[in-house]
């Protein structure tokens, strides 16, 4: 076997309490050689410096359809029988997975059925049908990933046709696998560290399952979204579980209910599992565009996110981070930037009453804001039957440290104020 096939020259040994297999992660990437981009493994000079140690990226934002998803997907789909292609393919997925099989009918003159949130990113919808053209049809159901499901299952019973699940199946996370084996077969150092994201724990199966047999020293670092941290909460109630509600915003990892098979593997594989705050999240995105000229999308700044929580650990070691995406919608700008601000403590909304009188709202701009502060949405109603009017005022300012002199000057002027930021029911209906 050559080095191209087998990192560093170790032969493939089974073990059936791991999964996949060494040998169906290379079967897996000799298939999907001809199909894939063997993506970059680059050091980020801005971020190694940042926390001493050596950063490299896993730069799957390069991929063919601007994702790791395409591994999986093709994997499984080019594993069926004749008679199971003839029948059709369908799958729901939240843009990356369902560009990955659009991709994979086209090469293989298949047709297929695409289930999608109706929030789905407006770019994602359009890339799928770009990679599916006329073998695939599109459909908007739900507000989540797990509606899309739901709805996906109930056309395949019906219609005999074969569904391609985005993570839970052994084929998927043995073409998600291939990742950790591009890594291993790249990268000369030992790695300390891995970093990478979990939303339904495919790319985490495939990758730490490989990870564990070949680099064992290596502690592998699960990165979830806050608002949907629904590994770690299944690993910690000891089974799957599925969550009530979740945080739509990290689209390519915002998923209820991870897979059963998944979940079975990450908690053996993965060494801990950490969350991330949307906001966070979003100023990882907002650092590696300006810093790096990198454009991710939110899933794919999951893993980054991370390092600022394990900076003392990983300092002089040698860390991967797998920025697993880049299909992000620029029309999501200004909201990225809205939950970055709120996140760093720079942005703030008030609901202020004004007295209704000559020289009130004057007194707030002398008298109250500091003079870096910044008035960035007011919206104002004068009520003529009451004496007071109210305000909804957002403020940016220029650190964080300058909030509590605002509550100060607010209380020694007598306004009288509610601060929306921290009433999450009130400040969503509001702002």
């Amino acid at each position: 076997m050559s080095a191209a096939s087998n990192p560093k020259g170790i032969e493939p040994k089974t073990d059936k309490n791991v999964k996949p297999s060494l040998r169906n992660v290379l079967d897996a990437t000799r298939k999907l050689r001809s199909i894939i981009n063997v993506t970059p493994l680059s050091k980020s000079m801005v971020m190694s410096e940042r926390y001493d140690a050596e950063i490299l990226l896993k730069r799957e934002d390069l991929q063919i359809v601007r994702s790791y998803k395409i591994r999986g997907a093709y994997n499984k789909i080019s594993s069926l029988t004749r008679t199971e292609m003839d029948a059709g393919v369908v799958t729901a997925s939240a843009g990356n997975h369902a560009q990955g099989v659009a991709y994979s009918c086209n090469i293989l003159n298949i047709r297929g059925k695409i289930f999608m949130p109706a929030t789905t990113p407006l770019q994602k919808i359009t890339q799928v049908k770009m990679f599916g053209r006329d073998l695939v049809e599109i459909i908007l159901v739900g507000d989540t990933y797990d509606d899309a499901h739901k709805a996906a299952i109930e056309v395949c019973a019906k219609d005999g046709a074969t569904y391609i699940p985005p993570f839970d199946d052994p084929k998927v996370i043995e073409g998600q696998a291939t990742v950790g084996f591009e890594i291993l077969d790249t990268c000369q150092k030992e790695i300390d560290f891995l970093f990478l994201p979990i939303g339904g724990g495919g790319l985490a199966s495939g990758v730490g399952s490989y990870f564990k047999q070949i680099s064992p020293k290596t502690r592998i670092i699960g990165v979830e979204p806050a608002g949907a941290a629904s590994m770690k909460a299944s690993i910690e109630a000891g089974h799957v579980v599925t969550l009530d509600s979740i945080d739509k915003f990290v689209d390519g990892a915002a998923v209820k209910r991870v897979g059963d098979l998944t979940f079975e593997i990450c908690r053996s594989v993965v060494d801990e599992i950490v969350c991330v705050p949307e906001g966070k999240i979003c100023t990882t995105i907002l650092n590696l565009y300006n810093e790096e000229a990198l454009v991710v999308e939110p899933a794919g700044a999951l893993s980054i996110s991370a390092l600022d929580m394990y900076r003392d650990q990983i300092k002089g070691k040698t860390v991967v981070c797998i920025l697993s995406g880049s299909n992000n919608d620029i029309l999501r700008t200004e909201e990225i930037k809205e939950r970055s601000m709120l996140y760093e403590g720079l942005k703030h909304y008030f609901l202020v009453r004004f007295p209704q009188r000559a020289g009130a709202l004057r007194e707030f701009l002398n008298d109250v804001l500091g003079p870096q502060d910044d008035i960035t949405h007011f919206e104002y109603r004068k009520k003529n039957s009451r004496e007071q009017g109210p305000a909804l005022i957002g403020i940016v300012l220029k650190k964080r440290e300058d909030f509590d002199g605002i509550i100060l000057r607010l209380q020694k002027k007598g306004f009288y104020y509610q601060y929306l930021n921290d009433q999450s029911d009130l400040f969503q209906y509001i702002v």
